[in-house]
């Protein structure tokens, strides 16, 4: 097996296996891994990646490690990585299912999924900041009013997100094309 292709599969499984709270816990430790590690894409690409797992229907984590596998390695990366990525909350939901009550009603399994929460909506915040900065630091003001349009009209005005998803695509697609010159 191409030692390329092992990397990514062993990558993606340890992300997975060791990272709690879904997807935007999982999106920075992946541009940690292949931006900052192992160098295998930029940061622009793993922020359009990001909003392009977001935007793609089913888990976002999943979405993400298709995207990066396939961009790292094709189709076999992308099968490698979202086997990676699947592989170990499979396993670990098959075993949870078969002592079900007992995890349920054991409260100190119960207390260490109270602290991780307060450890995922860090890590979320922490993602958001991020992410934010990127977009900031590239001085564009379409993203940042976009992000922030966004954000009221779901905040105050109970705008269907999915409606905001499929406009958002819409902009920046032309943005992208004007951008381009085409």
């Amino acid at each position: 097996m191409n030692k390329r292709y092992l990397k990514l599969f062993l990558s993606t499984l340890q992300i997975s296996a060791f990272t709690f709270g879904g997807g935007y816990v999982i999106i920075p430790l992946m541009r940690k891994t292949f931006v900052g590690k192992l160098k295998w894409i930029d940061d622009q690409e793993m922020l359009d990646m990001t909003a392009i797992a977001q935007s793609a229907p089913g888990p976002i984590a999943v979405n993400a490690a298709i995207l990066i596998g396939y961009k790292t390695g094709g189709i076999i990366g992308a099968l490698l990585s979202i086997t990676g990525a699947a592989l170990p909350p499979l396993v670990i939901i098959s075993i949870i299912s078969l002592f079900y009550q007992a995890f349920r009603s054991n409260r100190y399994v119960s207390l260490v999924m109270t602290g991780m929460s307060a450890g995922v909506a860090a890590v979320v915040v922490d993602v958001v900041i991020s992410m934010a900065w990127d977009v900031l630091k590239a001085r564009r003001l379409l993203p940042v009013l976009m992000m922030l349009i966004t954000f009221v009209l779901v905040a105050f005005f109970s705008v269907n997100i999915i409606l905001l998803i499929i406009a958002a695509g819409i902009i920046g697609y032309i943005d992208y094309r004007a951008r381009r010159g085409k």
